[in-house]
């Protein structure tokens, strides 16, 4: 099974390679290049990651332990939305054009998965909620 995962990326790497170098020989600006290949990244490891990684330790003090693994698979999904949505809300037509896919509102399909999301939040924490109660393990662990 190992084999299939491992032959499965490396499938995914190669083709995230040639669309990389799709990109970058069809460039027309090599700073356009530059910041999707250099920027992004510094972005990401600067800027996006140690605040999630705060944000992840502060929820943590707060919200109880049979909550946290709801709450921070509810996080990561809404952030997940929240970037696939980017370009939809930034600039209407940012993508391909797709008849029948362009006439909706993206704002409403984000509150809507969102509010899917949270409401699967609350009840696999309050399940977990009750399911720590009745065992014992429902106290805050420090």
């Amino acid at each position: 099974m190992r084999a299939v995962f491992a032959l499965a990326g490396v499938a995914a790497l190669a083709w995230g390679g040639w669309l990389a170098l799709e990109f970058a020989l069809g460039a027309r600006n090599w700073a356009q290049v530059l910041v999707w290949l250099v920027g992004a990244p510094l972005v990401h490891d600067l800027v996006v990651a140690p605040a999630v990684g705060l944000t992840g330790l502060a929820v943590a003090r707060v919200v109880p332990v049979a909550w946290r693994a709801p709450v921070a698979l509810g996080a990561a999904l809404s952030g997940l939305l929240a970037l696939l949505a980017v370009p939809l809300l930034w600039r209407p037509f940012g993508v391909a054009t797709n008849p029948g896919l362009h006439d909706r509102d993206y704002v409403t399909g984000l509150a809507v998965a969102l509010g899917v999301v949270w409401l699967g939040v609350a009840v696999a924490g309050l399940t977990a909620g009750v399911t720590a109660g009745l065992t014992g393990r429902g106290r805050r662990e420090q």
